[in-house]
């Protein structure tokens, strides 16, 4: 049996325009194609381990709306726990206003709403009774308190805290210090360690420098290069395979959900790295957020039909 995986974060319906470019300041944009699709960091990243298999439980706060109506039916359809997402009679569900360019990028603008009051209580609950080995899995779309609670109440019961530090934010070295493993992008890397990545070497001084602070295990995910590794006993660029991106959205979330499933299955994390960047590079040949992202199947027969 798959050890239990604890996604604690956002739900959000996101509000896409597909455009041939992203506009500039005071600029409008034309010719768009306009469609919603369910999002959220904490929401994608469940979906995505929920599809690569995983056990999941979700612990998220929706309004009291049609979109969190939705998202909880939405999510009991993926088979993701739902018991832990509480409904805020006072806040709207979260929304986000996304648009993607032909190339595949993509600016996102997000009103949190309901995401904002899920809080420490509501987490406490959810992982009162979580005993190792379990993994939990956080991102920064909620509040900073509950993000604290969630960390240093997973370390005490010595569980492994996963954090992506999305959407880029400062974290304390005593927190770093609580994680088992930390996934920033180029950016976020930059934001926690002074140095800009851009290219393997600069990678490899700031996941080292993550490492200093106290952080287990570092992974630097590089778009479409892939994603750099630092262990105790690895070191080392793990590519992402060649394709034709279509939409971005998302896939930092669908690697961190495939990365989750694959650590709660057993597997060294080189070989966990090698299948969310798999994963990863499936969801940006697809549009949407959670809409993109990959069933197992599909990773171990190319071939197989959805």
């Amino acid at each position: 049996m798959s050890t239990p995986i604890y996604v604690i974060g956002s739900s959000n319906t996101d509000m896409v325009v597909k455009a041939d470019k992203l506009p500039g300041p005071g600029e409008t944009v034309l010719g768009g194609t306009f469609f919603m699709n369910a999002g959220g960091k904490g929401a994608n990243q469940a979906v995505a381990a929920a599809r690569m298999g995983g056990d999941v439980t979700l612990v998220a706060h929706v309004g009291n709306d049609i979109f969190g109506q939705q998202a909880i039916a939405h999510f009991q359809k993926e088979n993701i726990n739902t018991s832990y997402i509480t409904t805020d009679p006072d806040h709207p569900s979260g929304v986000a206003l996304i648009v993607v360019d032909a190339k595949g990028e993509n600016n996102i603008t997000v009103a949190s709403g309901s995401n904002g009051y899920l809080d420490q209580s509501k987490v406490e609950e959810a992982l009162a009774d979580l005993v190792n080995p379990a993994i939990i899995l956080l991102q920064m779309e909620i509040p900073e308190a509950t993000i604290k609670y969630a960390i240093t109440m997973g370390h005490a019961k010595k569980l492994k805290v996963i954090l992506n530090p999305a959407p880029a934010r400062a974290v304390s070295a005593s927190l770093l210090g609580r994680l088992h493993l930390i996934t920033p992008n180029e950016s976020e890397a930059e934001l926690l360690t002074g140095i800009k990545v851009i290219g393997l070497d600069s990678a490899a001084k700031a996941a080292k420098k993550l490492r200093e602070t106290g952080v287990a295990n570092v992974v630097i995910t590089l778009g479409a290069k892939g994603a750099y590794l630092l262990t105790d006993s690895v070191a080392k660029l793990i590519p992402a395979p060649a394709v034709k991106s279509l939409d971005s959205t998302a896939a930092g979330d669908c690697f961190n959900g495939a990365l989750a499933v694959a650590l709660a299955e057993g597997m060294q994390l080189e070989d966990a790295v090698v299948l969310a960047c798999q994963a990863a590079s499936i969801s940006v040949t697809r549009l949407g957020a959670q809409a993109s992202m990959p069933y197992r199947r599909e990773i171990e027969d190319p071939k197989s039909k959805i």
